[in-house]
């Protein structure tokens, strides 16, 4: 279960990086950004993602709004799977 858990956290903490440096080189690209090779690696991992949120929210959200959904979905999960971690392991007595 921990396995698990620690993984799912693992996933989480990976793709909210990834956005995170999606955002701020975006910031820094400006308009440039879709011709740098690290924006475009930050846009491959922050995908799937992006679909899923935008699966989820209703049809009047933004599309530019989506990956900010997508943020504080994984965000909310971070922080379940963070709880729910370290409930295992003061069970477990570590």
């Amino acid at each position: 279960m921990l396995l698990l858990i620690s993984a799912i956290k693992l996933v989480a903490e990976i793709a909210l990086l990834a956005f995170a440096g999606q955002f701020v080189l975006g910031l820094l690209a400006g308009a440039k950004r879709d011709d740098n090779f690290f924006y475009r690696l930050f846009d491959v991992l922050t995908k799937p993602f992006v679909r899923v949120a935008r699966a989820i929210t209703p049809r009047f959200v933004l599309d530019r709004h989506v990956p900010l959904a997508a943020f504080c979905a994984l965000l909310s999960v971070w922080l379940i799977a963070t709880v729910a971690k370290v409930n295992v392991c003061l069970d477990l007595g570590v």
